[in-house]
Formats: C-alpha cells, structure tokens, sequence
C-alpha cells in the first residue's frame, strides 16, 4: 500500500485508471463472494482517497462511489456496514471545488432504506440501522453547506430521510432527558444507540436548514406523525418540535409555526384527541419560539386559534342537537374530548399572549375582544345569528376565559392604555352581564386590568377588614391621566357594578368579585371626586336592597348589604377620616348583634337564616347619608354631591338589549331612608277638613311648590355631576324621540307599493306587499 500511494501522488493522473481497476476487481469479488478481497480493495480504495487530494481525483471519486453502492446494494450486512463506513470517511473529506454532476439519490434511497431494517438478528438490524443513519448523516455533511447544489433539501430527499431518522428516534426511552438544546455527541455505548444517533442527526439536519428550505424539512415529520398515529397519544409529537424548535435558527422559528397552523387546518375534522395534540404540540412551539423571534405570525396564530374554538364549540352543540333524544355515553364523552380541545385552545392564547411584550399584548386584547359575540357589534368570524343562545354564550366564555389568561400579569403605566375605550365599552356590554360565569369573567379581566401592584391577592374573599393597614397594600399617587380617564369613564364602571348587584343569579363569588372591583377602584383610580362618587355608588346599592323595587330574593338583598359593609368598611379606612370611621365601625356593630345576616362573614355561610322581611325604619342598622356627609365634611370634603343619588348612566345598547330597561327599573327620585324627614311628611290618615281644602287651592300654596320645584332643580344642575345631567336629559330625549317615532309610524304612511313597504315595530322591520290588483289608483291614472 505504502508503494502504491507513493506511486498515486507522485502521478496524479494514473489515479482513475488505479480506481478502475480496483473496482473491477471488487465487483468480481462480490459477485463470487470472495469478501477477504473485497475488504483488501475497499481498505486501499479508502487509503488512496485520503491520501490524494489532487483535481484529478474526481474521476477516482466515480469509481470509488461506484463500489460503495456496490457494497450497499448486496445482501450481506457486513458488506453493507463496510461501504457505509467507506462513505463516511468520503463524506469527511473537505473538496476544495464542489463537483456539481455528483448527486447521491442512489445513496439517500438505500441509507433511509437501512435505517427500517428488519433483519431477525437484534444485534444485526441495530447495526445496519446505525448504518443507514451514519451513512444519511455523511449525504448530510457532504451536500448541506454548499449552497449551489442544494438537491438535498428537495421534497423527494426530505421525504425519505426525515422519515428515517424519526422512526429511530421513537425508540427513546427517556424522552424530556434530550429535549433541551443541542448537545455535543457523547461517544462510547450511547453513540451505538441508534434512537440517540437518530436525534443527533435530526439535530445537525435542522441546524444547517436556511430559510428557503425550512419548510421541506419539517412537512415531513406531520407526514410521520399522521401515518403513524401519533398525536395521541403526543408525548413523540411534543418531543420532536422540542428538538425542532432548539435546533433550528431562532429566525426561523415562527415558519415551524405557520406549518402547525396550516396543519390543523388541514385536520380541523379529525377526532378531538387528535385536534389537542396538535394544539398541546404548537403551544410547545410557541412557548420556545415567544422568547425569541415571533416573526409576523403573531396575529395569524390567534386568528386561527379563533376558529378552531368556534369549530369546536360547533362540534360540541351539533353533538348535542343530535343526541338530544337519547343520552349516549359516546357522546358525552366526545363533548369532553371537545372541552379538552377548547381548553388546549385558550390554554396556547394565554400562554402566548403572556410571553408577548405589552405593546403587542393590547393589540392581542383589543383583537380577542372584537370577536367576541357582542350585542349591537358585528364580529369577523363569530357571527352570533348563527350559534343559538347556548353557542354564542360558549363562545363569549371560551373567549373572556382566553382574554382572562392574555391580560395575567399585563402592567400598563396608565389605565387608560389598559382599558381603551373601543375595549372597555364591548367588555361592559349589558349582553356580557346576562349569565353569572360571564359577569365573573369580565370582573376578573377589569381586576387584571387594573390592579398594577398585586394588591389583589390581598384583598381576595369579602369580609370585614379589622385592620387594613396589616394588608400592607401597596399604591401611588392617582396619576393625571387616571383622573382624567375617570371623568371619561368613570361612570361605565359604577354602571356596571351597580347592575351587576341587581342580577338574580348572583352567587358568593360575584359579590367577592365585586368586592374586589371596588377596592382595586379606590386603591388604583381614585382621588376625593372619586371617593364620593363611590360612596354615592355605595349608599345606591343599598336601597337597592332596601326598597327592593327588582323583587330580588332575600339572599341577594342580604348579599347587596353585606357587600356595601365590607366595601364602606375598606374603605373609611382608606381615607382615614375618623368620624367616619366610627359610623361605619358602629353600624357593622349593630348588625353583628341584631341583624347578623347583613354582614359577609354570616350571610355567606352555607346555612345562614335568612330574615323574612326587611325595615325600612331600623336605621340603626344602615349607613346613613346625612351621617357620612357630616364626618366627611369635617376633613375638607366636598359632600354637597352627597345629596344627589346615583342614577347609572343609560346607553344606547339598553334601549337595544333583552334586559329590561334602566329607565323603567331605576327611579329618578330617591328617598334614601323613610324616616329621615318625618317632620317634611303628612301624616296619611290627616282629617280632611274645610280648612284644609281652602288651603289645598289657594295660590300661595301652589306659587311656593312652584318655587320649591325650581329650587330643587337648580340644585341639581349646580351640584350634580355633569355626566348624570347628561344621562338624565339623554333618557326624556330618548323616550321622547321613541314616542314621536310612534306617533309619525301611526300618521304618515307611505302609499301601498307591489314591492312591499318597511315599518317598524318595538325595534322589529316588517315587509308589507300590496299585489298590483289590489292597489287603487287615482282616476286620471287609469287608462
């Protein structure tokens, strides 16, 4: 050997007459099976292209390739080995110009073939195997960096040779053990192993893949887990694009996502199990892939997720149509296979929206929030018309459950880069207040919203606070923009809690919830206007459960008295006003003695003896206005707002909404406690005597009404909020405008048409048509 290669390089040019003399002479050693001369041939074949690294090697490299495919296509494994050996030392070999006629289908077609061997031997199969995988990692190396002849990455290569290595990969017995980032290869028995060398390889062919064939490289592995049924279970499925997403360049990551989207796409009729695995395996992805690059998927991926929910929601309650007859037990079990899917869903939404930076993470809000089926609004892809009542719900609460997970931990600097008013106003929607879990739901998106110093933890289940200082709640001085997005909007969120306490379906965690809400309020937004507004706020919900004009049941007006204790309780403290401590610190004192059931610790109990009536006249046992005013007043408060009730402000989705009207259900003079102004009351059973009639139609007495009228009106309007003024005028000019409507509808109509007429009736369009042979013309248009 030592002559011949002395020989070799010292006459470059005699090197493909050697090569093909040797290959002669191997080929006839196969076929007779003369294998010591066939291991002698390859062993100087080998030596001699190690040693020469001339330009005329080239034509030496055909015949050398030549006798490894010779070698590869017998039948006998140790042939087989010893070929794959002698490419993989070829493949090591740094060319110093690529040869562009070269190509290696031949070569990728048998490794991958090798890489399925089922010889009966278990020593045998594994060492070809290891060979078929040695001998695709050699194409790999040999072709991959050179970016002109890229024939590697073809469709028709990929689809051999990722299949390969995966169906050696899944027999890794410790799976999350591998599923970092890439590792140097460990040599000794692991290296023998071929599950290990598989990944390895899977791990190199990701690293070199560049942005134009990415895509060929990971369509492959869907291909495998859909034969071979394994997105359930997905442990496989979720390993691999672990490896995929650690292996590939950061860049690249958000094309590994596109392709999990557009294969859900592609089963979005598959089983739920499947559908989940699929969902579990992007979120994998995009858990790995939201650290680094997201590329421009950000939206695509939410879309998407989107429409799989409603696919599911669809599923489920078409399931349940059909099976409505009959109870079946596989139907209730694909319903939860369908809540297994939509929970994987919102599960990847709020993953992802909370690893997103904020600026992003509001747009991903305000996105969510647009297709949530709301009353009044239009939706891109959740029409409602189309859901039914229990399908648009299932929407609207898959969607806020999703929206709850986005907005975790979300910090903005100002509350009105939180809460946006094209946000704020759906999420307050009365159609978003018609169901318990959706008002829950919405109560805890406003409290992530708003609580940006963690205070809510602290302030979780609603009880008497003895001491509120010992909660050491954190908070700043209300910024400007915060005061001046609760003179905007202040007012959509008093609303909304008041209405929420009117609803009959409340259970305890909706007053804990709402509890909360006020609390986070005064911590976060609120300054001395504030302050009384809430008190106002207060002090309404109170006579809601005093004078009961909702016929509420007895445990929500127990409820509603216990909220307005526990909040008026928090919040004296807060403001550390004294006298008004004291009142409310007495008035809880009275309940604990005769009247237990108004204060949250009792009423929340799971057997609590609920009073059969409430009086009106025990003030000992409410907050009284006259009382808070006074103590109030003392500290610098400006109380004269005090006087007024609250009335919520009505909006135009009222007069739109099935619930029943703010106009017709809260009374626009409030008496705060009967009883107060005895002294300014007649007595119901006066005498009616002479006297008393002569004075009931003299002048002076009808001129000084007058003037009181007048007087109370011009107090309201100096002392009132100019929101209430504004919703109070807005509800007569809405009522007028409703009765004119009717009154022009009664009057003017149009004359008869054979296309039909449009009329409107309690907000409904009815078509009326005349046929042409019952209309009546005029004389002088009849011919």
């Amino acid at each position: 050997m030592e002559k011949l290669t002395f020989y070799a390089v010292s006459a470059p040019e005699k090197l493909d007459r050697i090569g093909a003399y040797l290959a002669e002479r191997l080929s006839r050693d196969v076929v007779r099976h003369r294998y010591g001369y066939v291991l002698i041939a390859m062993e100087a074949l080998d030596q001699l292209l190690m040693a020469c690294h001339s330009q005329s090697i080239k034509p030496f490299v055909e015949s050398f390739l030549h006798m490894v495919a010779k070698l590869l296509e017998s039948g006998e494994p140790k042939l087989q080995v010893l070929g794959t050996n002698s490419f993989v030392k070829f493949a090591n070999i740094e060319e110093d110009t690529p040869s562009y006629h070269r190509r290696y289908d031949f070569f990728v077609s048998r490794f991958s073939a090798m890489c399925h061997s089922c010889d009966q031997d278990p020593e045998v199969q594994t060492e070809i195997r290891i060979a078929g995988i040695r001998g695709i990692q050699g194409v790999v190396r040999k072709t991959v960096n050179d970016e002109l002849r890229a024939t590697i990455w073809e469709p028709q290569h990929m689809d051999k040779i990722v299949p390969s290595l995966l169906f050696n990969m899944q027999k890794i017995e410790d799976i999350d053990s591998r599923t970092g980032p890439q590792s140097s290869p460990t040599g000794g028995v692991k290296e023998e192993n071929p599950s290990v060398l598989a990944e390895n390889c899977f791990r190199e062919l990701l690293g070199r893949a560049t942005y134009g064939n990415m895509n060929n490289a990971v369509r492959p592995v869907f291909a495998h887990l859909d034969h071979h049924k394994l997105w359930d279970p997905n442990e496989f499925a979720v390993s691999c694009f672990k490896i995929i997403m650690y292996s590939i360049q950061a860049q690249y990551s958000h094309h590994v996502i596109q392709e999990i989207l557009g294969h859900l796409d592609v089963r979005k009729r598959d089983s739920p199990r499947v559908r989940a695995g699929i969902i579990q395996v992007l979120l994998e992805a995009v858990a790995i892939a939201a650290k680094g690059s997201i590329g421009p998927t950000v939206l695509e991926v939410f879309n998407t997720l989107l429409k799989h929910l409603r696919i599911s929601v669809d599923l489920e309650l078409g399931d349940r149509r059909s099976s409505a007859g009959s109870a079946t037990l596989s139907t209730s079990s694909k319903e939860s296979d369908e809540r297994i899917v939509q929970n994987a869903i919102i599960q990847t939404i709020g993953f992802f929206g909370s690893n997103l930076p904020d600026y992003q993470r509001s747009e991903i809000m305000m996105f969510i929030m647009s297709k949530v089926p709301v009353l009044g609004t239009t939706s891109q892809i959740l029409d409602p018309s189309h859901l039914g009542d229990l399908g648009t719900r299932r929407i609207q609460i898959m969607l806020l459950r999703s929206l709850l997970m986005v907005t975790s931990g979300y910090k903005a600097t100002t509350i009105s880069n939180a809460l946006p008013a094209p946000f704020l106003d759906p999420l307050l929607s009365p159609s978003l207040m018609e169901d318990s879990e959706l008002r829950q739901l919405v109560l805890e998106i406003l409290h992530n919203l708003i609580d940006r110093h963690d205070n809510r933890a602290k302030l979780r289940g609603i009880r008497i606070i003895p001491d509120v200082s010992d909660l050491k709640i954190k908070r700043d001085k209300i910024s400007r923009q915060d005061v001046s997005f609760m003179k905007k909007h202040g007012q959509q969120l008093y609303r909304h809690i008041y209405l929420g306490c009117k609803e009959e379906d409340n259970v305890q965690k909706n007053f804990e919830l709402l509890f909360t809400s006020l609390a986070l309020t005064t911590i976060e937004l609120a300054n001395e206007e504030v302050v009384i507004d809430l008190i106002r706020l207060a002090i309404a919900l109170q006579d809601i459960a005093i004078i009961n004009e909702d016929n509420l049941p007895m445990f929500n007006r127990c409820g509603v008295m216990a909220l307005v204790a526990a909040y008026l309780n928090f919040l004296s403290q807060m403001i550390a006003v004294p006298a008004f401590c004291q009142h409310v610190s007495k008035v809880i004192e009275t309940r604990s003695v005769e009247a237990s059931y108004f204060l949250p610790e009792t009423i929340f109990k799971d057997k609590c003896d609920l009073p059969k009536s409430l009086e009106k006249d025990e003030t000992d046992l409410f907050f009284l206005t006259n009382k808070i005013a006074e103590s109030l007043g003392g500290s610098g408060y400006s109380v004269e707002r005090l006087s007024v009730p609250y009335v919520p402000q009505v909006t135009d989705e009222d007069r739109l909404s099935r619930r029943k009207s703010i106009v017709d259900t809260v009374s626009l003079q409030v008496d705060i406690l009967p009883g107060n102004n005895t002294e300014d009351k007649v007595d119901n059973t006066e005498e009616i005597t002479f006297e008393a009639l002569k004075k009931a139609i003299d002048n002076n007495g009808l001129e000084e009404q007058e003037k009181e009228k007048r007087r109370l009106v011009i107090e309201k309007f100096q002392k009132a909020p100019f929101e209430e003024i504004a919703a109070q005028c807005e509800t007569k000019a809405n009522l007028l405008h409703d009765r004119l409507a009717q009154i022009l509808e009664l009057t003017i109509r149009p004359p008869p048409s054979p296309s039909g007429t449009m009329t409107i009736t309690a907000g409904h369009a009815h078509y009326h048509s005349v046929p042409v042979y019952e209309m009546k013309f005029p004389d002088l248009c009849v011919y």
